[in-house]
């Protein structure tokens, strides 16, 4: 199966979010074979720098930073370096999350912070820190990925489905607040994209997972690859009249 390349996206500076494994390795990998120039940052030094070196034998090498994206200065400092090495910053994916799971009654003020903190703040922060790259670049692409868990109803997670609705509300009010400065700013919402990280905690069998699988419309275990070929488009020049808009990718389970 042969997938579409964007040659806009040759030498763009791509920043990424929790891009050492999962999803945001993927997107990473996809933004590398487009030519674009990647920096991504991530708590998972080793699994950054494996990636990067990876990435290098394919072409330019990816930058990667070790930076929590909790640590609001941390961010901000990276994708401050990210221009000085690479230059300004043209698109950025706001990937970084943890969907980790919990009960209503286990719920604490601290930890309700800290799944706001890492699943839905940064995507503000590093948003603000990217706009004036992108605003003296005359344009840009902001993808922030969200979820359908908010949709769905996610009982076994609440504070996470929260911060991912958040994050499509977020977005909605960046593309209107930065769309003067011809910076688009959309979202994604994965469906059950089965990780090494998946597999190793919640779908431990493959019966799990086939099961996963038949809920959906489309009987094909859904990839992160998929969601990686979203954020090219949503990138990309091909897609410079989209703003504003949530774009699902779940094989129809939603």
């Amino acid at each position: 199966m042969t997938f579409a390349t964007y040659p806009s996206l040759a030498g763009r500076v791509v920043f990424v979010s929790g891009g050492a494994t999962g999803i945001g390795a993927d997107i990473v990998r996809a933004f590398a074979l487009n030519r674009a120039r990647v920096a991504f940052v991530d708590l998972q030094r080793e699994a950054g720098e494996a990636l990067a070196r990876e990435l290098a034998t394919e072409g330019e090498k990816p930058l990667f930073i070790e930076a929590d994206v909790t640590d609001v200065a941390a961010l901000q400092a990276a994708i401050e370096t990210t221009r000085a090495k690479l230059g300004p910053i043209g698109v950025l994916v706001n990937n970084a999350a943890l969907d980790q799971r919990h009960t209503v009654d286990e719920i604490s003020v601290q930890f309700w912070d800290d799944m706001q903190n890492v699943n839905l703040r940064h995507h503000f922060f590093a948003a603000q820190a990217a706009h004036p790259q992108m605003r003296a670049l005359g344009g840009g692409s902001i993808i922030n990925l969200s979820s359908i868990a908010w949709r769905a109803g996610a009982g076994e997670m609440p504070a996470y489905a929260t911060a991912k609705a958040g994050v499509v509300g977020l977005t909605r009010a960046l593309a209107r607040a930065f769309g003067g400065d011809n910076i688009r700013v959309n979202a994604i919402e994965p469906g059950a994209v089965i990780t090494e990280r998946q597999r190793r905690l919640w779908f431990k069998t493959q019966e799990s997972v086939d099961a996963m699988v038949q809920k959906q419309t489309i009987k094909r275990v859904l990839l992160g690859e998929e969601i990686a070929r979203a954020a090219l488009f949503l990138a990309a020049d091909d897609s410079r009249m989209i703003t504003k808009q949530s774009l699902t990718v779940d094989a129809g389970l939603r």
